[in-house]
């Protein structure tokens, strides 16, 4: 049974993760109304994150063409306080997809800052070692790569690795004073 609430479904594949400390200064020009940023021990992060879209479906049901895709994404980290709860959350700076329908969608729709460019993925897997790279072409192919073991590690409680991979909501800066949000439901990396 679909949930009419959720809008979009996924799987997300061979997720390539690389974390910059930035000046927080950069990053307050991106700031949604009623967020502010979350720090990792006084560090202040944007991600870089690359992965496959797979599955898609929206509103439950696949759209032709736009199941299985790459994005890229550049990411940083914030706090939204409600109820006297902290939500942890990201805030999208760019998004890179193939697909014009899903920019359309993203940008008209949502507000969020997808742009469609030509992509395409390896992922080269071996007995001990896993290749996962993701490359976009805005006049030049740009290539983001990672190479890490194939052994699958559970990520500790209270770490740099659990800061990065667990929020739950996203929130986008829709007008002066007006910040969207919205929930992202995954199991636990």
């Amino acid at each position: 049974m679909n949930n009419p609430k959720v809008f979009l479904t996924a799987e997300w594949r061979k997720l390539a993760l690389a974390q910059y400390a930035v000046d927080k200064e950069i990053l307050s020009k991106y700031l949604p109304p009623n967020t502010i940023l979350d720090d990792w021990q006084g560090k202040y992060y944007v991600s870089l994150v690359g992965f496959m879209f797979m599955d898609v479906k929206l509103r439950g049901f696949n759209i032709p063409f736009h199941t299985n895709f790459e994005e890229v994404n550049l990411r940083f980290y914030v706090k939204f306080k409600e109820g006297g709860i902290w939500k942890r959350g990201v805030v999208f700076i760019k998004e890179f997809v193939p697909k014009p329908a899903i920019t359309f969608v993203a940008n008209t729709l949502y507000k969020e800052n997808y742009q469609t460019l030509p992509m395409k993925h390896l992922w080269i897997e071996q007995k001990d070692q896993l290749e996962v790279a993701y490359s976009w072409k805005n006049r030049n192919w740009n290539s983001f790569a990672v190479t890490a073991t194939s052994k699958a590690e559970d990520i500790l409680a209270g770490s740099e690795e659990e800061f990065i991979t667990e929020h739950y909501w996203g929130y986008t800066k829709i007008g002066v004073n007006k910040t969207s949000e919205y929930g992202v439901e995954h199991p636990r990396w």
